[in-house]
């Protein structure tokens, strides 16, 4: 099968290539904003900003969303675009991209971004069509493979990584800021760790006390949040915050009062900044006794854990592959029904006149006669259509649709037909 031109370009950045501070300056804070500009601009747009990715979907081509993000003062950014973009959509959703392979929150990520852009009215047809075969290559992958098998997500990587840090986290005060999504996954991963306290810091300290209760943890006042830094031995931060909520020089004062009483010293603290923007002000992982980590990170984490899903993720790759083809086959079967209504339509027009001029060179004739014409117009129409329309849904399902879109154009409008090298 031929690579089809299907209309649709992903561009943007990833944990594959940027760091923490690539990806917060690839970010659009503004994701309304950033929604109607490109809407100017394309078919239909959908943003998906993630804690290790920022990644534009639209309709359109490759070359208009690169001057598009290039304006936007955006660089060295990968661009995908036809088969190639549906590829990526659908590992993506797979978990064989992820920083994690195999975690579950892209699924939950994508169906958030496609909701966004259908709020913003930014989402059209072909790319809802995309995004929600992505979503079902991706439950699919996982029902049919074990790629989430002993699987972590960005979430329960932090809390190994300072569980790696600090010995054991039994017997530790651990602090979770934010209650988002992250939030809930951080602490779930906590739970099992035979705390002697956690907390839950949140802006909205109603949805603290939500999580808190849901992982048995204590809920606390963001005014509170330097004192109970002082009182952990783990900070974890993962709010959705726009800038940063652990300051350096609050963080310095606070850390005085965990001091040694014999060195002058303080204790040590594990902070592990995993949001996108960062929570942690730069700066912060130079006060003394504090011991910063950052999404960038955690990649070790996933090397440790990926076991018997690296070659599940080979099964992945060969199931994506299955699917894209008949997506593609899809797509290419709507084309031919777009360019097919067109022929027909062209034809029954044609089919009309004909019987009518036909049938006033008749002069008077009754019901039966013209029925008899009408139906003798249909048939033949039918007939005369077979084989041009098997020969137009062939070439397109084959992802030639430069050739289905000729063959309209030679019957309906006397185009001559090109005839390639191999057809002389």
């Amino acid at each position: 099968m031929n690579d089809p031109a299907v209309p649709l370009a992903i561009a943007g950045v990833s944990h594959h290539t940027a760091n923490v501070m690539t990806l917060e300056g690839f970010r659009f804070a503004d994701e309304a904003e950033f929604l109607a500009a490109a809407r100017e601009r394309f078919g239909g747009v959908i943003l998906l900003q993630t804690c290790n990715r920022v990644e534009v979907i639209v309709e359109g081509d490759r070359e208009a969303l690169g001057e598009f993000l290039l304006g936007l003062g955006r660089k060295d950014f990968f661009i995908h675009d036809g088969s190639g973009a549906l590829r990526h959509l659908f590992a993506l959703a797979s978990g064989i991209d992820s920083m994690i392979v195999g975690e579950d929150q892209i699924i939950g990520q994508l169906r958030t971004a496609l909701g966004n852009a259908q709020e913003a009215v930014t989402a059209s047809s072909l790319l809802e069509t995309c995004l929600n075969k992505a979503i079902h290559v991706g439950i699919e992958v996982r029902r049919r493979t074990l790629i989430n098998r002993g699987a972590v997500s960005v979430g329960s990587a932090a809390v190994q990584l300072a569980e790696a840090e600090i010995g054991t986290l039994a017997g530790r005060h651990i602090l979770v800021v934010g209650s988002g999504e992250m939030g809930l996954l951080v602490a779930h991963a906590l739970a099992a760790k035979h705390l002697t306290a956690m907390y839950v810091a949140n802006r909205t300290y109603g949805r603290a006390v939500i999580l808190a209760n849901k992982i048995g943890g204590k809920a606390v006042r963001f005014a509170e949040l330097y004192h109970y830094i002082t009182l952990s031995d783990v900070v974890i931060s993962c709010t959705s915050a726009p800038h940063p909520v652990i300051h350096r020089k609050e963080l310095a004062c606070a850390m005085k009062d965990r001091c040694w009483p014999t060195e002058g010293h303080p204790r040590p603290l594990i902070l592990v900044d995993i949001a996108q923007p960062r929570d942690v002000e730069d700066g912060a992982g130079t006060v003394d006794g504090v011991r910063l980590f950052t999404i960038d990170d955690l990649r070790t984490v996933n090397e440790q854990t990926m076991g018997t899903r690296r070659a599940e993720a080979e099964r992945a790759h060969g199931f994506v592959e299955a699917e894209l083809a008949i997506f593609l086959r899809h797509l290419n079967r709507k084309t031919a029904d777009d360019l097919l209504a067109t022929l027909h339509t062209w034809a029954e027009t044609v089919r009309v006149r004909e019987r009518e001029r036909a049938i006033t060179r008749m002069g008077t004739v009754d019901a039966k006669t013209a029925g008899i014409v009408d139906d003798l117009t249909r048939v033949l129409t039918k007939k005369l259509l077979t084989d041009a329309t098997f020969a137009i849904r062939s070439c397109a399902e084959e992802g030639d649709l430069a050739a289905a879109e000729a063959l309209v154009k030679a019957i309906t409008q006397g185009d001559r037909f090109p005839v390639t090298d191999s057809q002389e």
